[in-house]
């Protein structure tokens, strides 16, 4: 395992060193992403207001180095349900971006996991926003680095209509009132959103007992 935890640093270095066309875990943790069609790709998750009506994503194994001891057939996969339900007790979460000179940002955010996507917020003047104006592609992982869960997406701005989804985000957010934090319906209403923003996963690899449950899923 500790072999393991060096080979992701050493790939996540090695990608925060790219520019705009990274694609992160893409050549060895994770795979590409197969091709969409126009349809699918006007229909991923761009109305705020309305529920998401995904399926669930396809499931692999991780493409990984020899020697790290990856079952050969697809018993032991995970559940793509077992993961979001990580998502969604969390309550911290890692945001990884790129800066416009190629070099990685890592940052502790809060947030939450709703309609199959992660909404979090705050300043647009924050490093990780100024990052995503020329590099919308990120990185979200959980604490633990045993039940390991990343997803790869883009994050974009967006706004939340008191009525429907800020009500919604409002209530999911509550987990944060023991720490002063309590945004409600109308938070991200206004111009700019309240420094809403949403990611859209791409692809994610999660294992909670490694090597035998190693998941990739693709979105």
């Amino acid at each position: 395992m500790h072999e393991l935890v060096h080979a992701l640093q050493d790939q996540a270095v090695d990608l925060g060193a790219v520019t705009t066309r990274t694609r992160v875990w893409d050549e060895t943790y994770l795979a590409r992403r197969p091709t969409r069609s126009s349809a699918a790709a006007r229909s991923c998750c761009r109305t705020p207001g309305v529920r998401s009506a995904r399926m669930d994503p396809e499931r692999s194994r991780p493409a990984m180095p020899e020697g790290y001891g990856l079952p050969t057939t697809s018993e032991g996969l995970l559940e793509w349900s077992a993961v979001e339900e990580r998502l969604l007790a969390s309550h911290h979460y890692w945001l990884g971006t790129v800066r416009p000179d190629g070099t990685p940002h890592a940052v502790p955010r809060w947030g939450v996991w709703l309609d199959g996507r992660f909404w979090y917020d705050g300043a647009p003047t924050t490093r990780h926003a100024l990052n995503l104006r020329t590099n919308p592609a990120v990185t979200l992982t959980l604490e633990s680095g045993v039940e390991v869960v990343i997803v790869e997406g883009t994050s974009e701005p967006t706004r939340a209509a008191p009525e429907d989804l800020g009500a919604r985000l409002s209530t999911a957010f509550a987990k944060y009132n023991g720490d002063g934090y309590s945004p409600g319906p109308g938070s991200w209403a206004g111009d700019g959103g309240g420094g809403l923003r949403v990611i859209t996963p791409r692809r994610a690899i999660a294992w909670f007992a490694f090597p035998t449950d190693a998941t990739r899923f693709t979105f």
